[in-house]
């Protein structure tokens, strides 16, 4: 129960964070894209449907068909906020037959300001180099 309780906290604060500044690649969309997209669009050669990786930037920004999946700053254009956004069974995602919830409103909102902001990724955290943060100045000295 008090695992539950501190995992909503913790999610509350993220997207309270993610709808205070600017939409963090790594804090707020790939968590939704893992758990909703990246099976069937992710690394999985295997497992992936129509070409279409959504976790590397060039794949997300290229032109598959005439399409992209990604548009920086253009929603129109942007095939993953069509998908998620279509009231079409035929056409939302995750599709019906996946077995996924539906996005909630407020992860298809992230999606949006995402794109709406410049559709940045960023290196998975294991991959970013360690920095020692700096250490803080006592008040008064």
């Amino acid at each position: 129960m008090l695992r539950a309780t501190l995992l909503a906290f913790v999610a509350l604060l993220s997207l309270r964070s993610a709808v205070a500044g600017t939409v963090s690649f790594n804090r707020d969309i790939r968590p939704i894209l893992s758990a909703n997209c990246f099976p069937c669009h992710g690394a999985d050669e295997k497992r992936r449907e129509a070409g279409r990786r959504l976790d590397l930037p060039e794949s997300a920004y290229a032109e598959r068909k005439g399409v992209r999946a990604v548009v920086p700053r253009n929603l129109e254009q942007s095939e993953l906020w069509w998908r998620i956004s279509s009231k079409d069974e035929d056409e939302v995602m995750p599709p019906p037959d996946a077995h996924r919830a539906p996005l909630k409103p407020e992860e298809r909102a992230l999606i949006k300001r995402w794109i709406e902001e410049g559709a940045t990724f960023e290196a998975h955290w294991a991959f970013q180099p360690v920095a020692r943060p700096p250490v803080p100045r006592a008040a008064g000295g």
